[in-house]
C-alpha cells in the first residue's frame, strides 16, 4: 500500500503547505551541480543518475526537476534504461537498512515476510549474498519467484505461517524482516532472544527477549556508500531491477490505485515526458 495515497502520512505533512509531492526514488540526467557539491568520482553534468529522495511537502520525486544532496545521488547502473534504473533505490536501501540493524552472521536464519514484494525480494537477494539462510513467506504461486531470489526455504502465507515455520525450525529463526507487516502474527516464528525488523510502527511486545527494530529508510537518505554499493550490486547481477507497470506521470492517481490493490510484482514507474531544451 502507498502511504501517500492511504492517508497514513497525514501527520507527517501537518503544518506543511500543499501541494504534496510523493516519491522516494528517481532516475534521470544530472542537469546542474551546486558550487559546494561533492559528486562521486567520474560523475558529471549530463550523466544518467539515480537517487533517493527524502520527500516532504512539495519536494518529491514525482517531479520534472528535483534538487538533491550530492550524497543521495549515484550514477545509473550501466546499461539500464531510465525506467529500469528508477525501480531499485528505495526498496533495496530499505532492505539494506534492515539487514544492517539485524547484523546477522553468515549461516543464521532470516525469515522474510512478503518475500515476493519489492522490499522482500531485495531482503532475500541481499541476505543470500551475505550467506544467510533465507526463509521466504509468500503466496504459494510465488514460490518459484522467491526461490529465484535465493530463498532456500519456503512457507506459504496464511494465519498459521508462524507455526509452519516452527515445523521447519523447532527452535525458531534468528530474525524476521517483516515486509508484509504481519506484526504479532509472525513473532511466534522467532527464537528466544532473536530479532524482529519492522518497516511501519510496531508497538507490540514480542517478549522472550526478542529485540524489536522499527526502521525508517529516511535515516539512510544521504548514505552515499550504501546507495552506490547497491548500484554496484545491480550491475553485478546480485540485485534485480524489477519493473511491474510503467504509466505516464499524468496517471499517477491510477498508479496509486494499483499499489493499494496489491499483487503487483515489481515497481510501478511513472514516466515523465522529456522536454527539449537549447542547453
Amino acid at each position: 500500500m502507498s502511504l501517500s495515497s492511504s492517508g497514513l502520512r497525514a501527520a507527517a505533512h501537518e503544518g506543511l503547505e500543499p501541494p504534496f509531492v510523493p516519491g522516494m526514488e528517481i532516475s534521470g540526467v544530472l542537469d546542474e551541480v551546486g558550487p559546494d557539491a561533492e559528486l562521486e568520482p567520474g560523475l558529471a553534468v549530463g550523466d544518467p543518475v539515480v537517487a533517493f529522495v527524502d520527500f516532504a511537502g512539495a519536494h518529491g520525486s514525482y517531479s520534472d526537476v528535483v534538487a538533491l544532496p550530492a550524497a543521495s545521488v549515484t550514477r545509473a547502473p550501466e546499461g539500464a534504461s531510465f525506467i529500469e534504473a528508477a525501480s531499485f533505490v528505495n526498496n533495496s536501501l530499505t532492505a539494506r537498512n534492515a539487514l544492517d540493524a539485524l547484523a546477522l552472521q553468515p549461516g543464521e536464519t532470516l525469515l522474510v515476510t512478503g518475500a515476493a514484494g519489492s522490499v522482500g525480494g531485495y531482503l532475500a537477494q541481499l541476505g543470500t549474498d551475505e550467506g544467510l539462510r533465507v526463509v521466504a513467506v509468500a503466496a504459494e504461486s510465488d514460490e518459484d519467484l522467491v526461490r529465484s531470489f535465493g530463498a532456500t526455504d519456503f512457507v506459504a502465507r496464511g494465519e498459521d505461517a508462524a507455526q509452519r515455520v516452527r515445523d521447519l525450525f523447532p527452535d525458531g529463526v534468528d530474525a524476521v524482516a517483516d515486509a508484509a507487516v504481519l506484526g504479532d502474527g509472525i513473532v511466534g516464528a522467532i527464537r528466544d532472544g532473536g530479532q524482529l525488523a519492522s518497516f511501519r510502527a510496531y508497538d507490540g511486545d514480542p517478549g522472550r527477549g526478542i529485540r524489536s527494530h522499527v526502521l525508517n529508510v529516511r535515516e539512510r537518505a544521504t548514505d552515499h556508500a550504501a546507495i552506490s554499493r547497491l548500484r554496484e550490486l545491480v550491475e553485478k547481477g546480485v540485485l534485480s531491477m524489477r519493473v511491474g507497470r510503467v504509466l505516464p506521470a499524468a496517471e499517477a492517481t491510477e498508479a496509486h490505485r494499483l499499489m493499494e490493490s496489491g499483487g503487483t510484482r515489481g515497481r510501478i514507474v511513472l514516466e515523465f515526458p522529456v522536454e527539449k531544451t537549447d542547453k
